[in-house]
């Protein structure tokens, strides 16, 4: 009995080493030779080969997992991408931007760092504390990302321009692009982001004082027309800036409203992708997996690792969504976010 189970366990983790080689090896190849991230496949025809704020830092945390050096450089694009425009950051510093153009953009060209004009749901103030935020948390724990001080000003500029828009009660698209609401997403992730970045910049407390203020005030909702969201995960992971009440609560939520056969749909009523019922979205099931191992609950971690692997293609990737109850997935696979989210689930 000692002897297979000792052998059960040396084949979990040749299983585990394996899965976590072969998810490197698709993010990888969504990754531009600049260190960027494409979202999806670069030939996709969905737009999904350009390169998102947001997602980078996401696709960036599941690299960390492997090689630290390559996150990195990843979040040094990310700042360049922000000198590039940061004429634009100064404009929003000194007045709050009263046109969606004048925030900062959250979609790039991966080549040239220019922005693509079409209008996407562009008022996206979480893509700026998902940057903090990890920018922070690295220097905190004596990893080095800022090169030098024009990098230092940029987070400082950060910083204020958060301030400038306001974004404890600021409309945004949030993390989904849709209608423009005050979104609990968008401000946990603003609040968190400032605290990380306060040993490095001038943060005033009260910019954080307010966020968390809002944001309480709005839990367990998401917005005034969304009860409960996909995006109210990124409050426990990776901001980490719910009470354990909080955090409980949302988890019920999404367990019992947004969990389906094979992914989690992103709140009722979900518009994109709609066949028949919500677009059922796959990073989902790590996501809630890398939170149930934060938890130490540890049946329901291998309960999700396993409706993840479910998932997968018969080539490992994970796609963006499947479409209601059917066993069919969009153009969009794999998903940079959804396959980042597993590594750091495994992780």
């Amino acid at each position: 009995m000692i002897i297979n189970h000792k052998r059960g366990v040396f084949m979990l983790v040749i299983s585990k080493l394996l899965s976590k080689s072969r998810s490197k090896k698709i993010l990888d190849r969504l990754r531009y030779k600049n260190g960027l991230f494409a979202a999806s496949k670069k030939d996709v025809s969905t737009g999904y080969n350009a390169a998102w704020i947001r997602d980078n830092v996401y696709q960036a945390m599941g690299m960390e997992t492997i090689n630290i050096k390559s996150a990195i450089k990843t979040y040094h694009i990310l700042l360049d991408i922000m000198k590039k425009h940061e004429y634009k950051i100064d404009w929003a510093i000194k007045q709050k931007p009263d046109e969606k153009y004048k925030y900062i953009h959250p979609r790039y060209d991966p080549f040239t760092f220019d922005e693509y004009h079409n209008d996407w749901g562009n008022k996206q103030n979480d893509q700026i504390g998902a940057l903090l935020f990890r920018i922070g948390t690295l220097e905190n724990k004596g990893v080095r990302v800022l090169r030098d001080n024009h990098d230092i000003i940029i987070v400082q500029k950060l910083v204020y321009y958060l301030e400038s828009v306001q974004y404890w009660h600021d409309e945004d698209n949030g993390i989904w692009e849709n209608d423009e609401e005050v979104h609990a997403s968008s401000i946990g992730a603003c609040a968190a982001g400032l605290n990380a970045v306060r040993d490095l910049v001038n943060v005033r407390d009260e910019l954080i004082i307010k966020g968390v203020e809002a944001l309480n005030n709005m839990l367990p909702r998401e917005s005034a027309s969304r009860e409960t969201d996909l995006a109210l995960l990124s409050l426990i992971f990776p901001y980490n800036i719910v009470t354990p009440e909080q955090r409980d609560e949302i988890l019920r939520n999404v367990e019992k409203k947004l969990v389906r056969e094979r992914g989690v749909i992103r709140y009722f009523g979900d518009w994109y992708y709609f066949k028949a019922g919500e677009a059922e979205w796959c990073m989902g099931f790590p996501w809630l997996a890398k939170i149930f191992k934060d938890m130490g609950d540890k049946l329901k971690y291998e309960y999700y690792m396993e409706k993840t692997h479910s998932i997968m293609t018969e080539n490992q990737e994970i796609p963006e969504l499947y479409y209601s109850n059917v066993e069919f997935y969009n153009e969009n696979t794999p998903l940079g976010w959804s396959q980042a989210m597993y590594l750091i689930a495994l992780s």
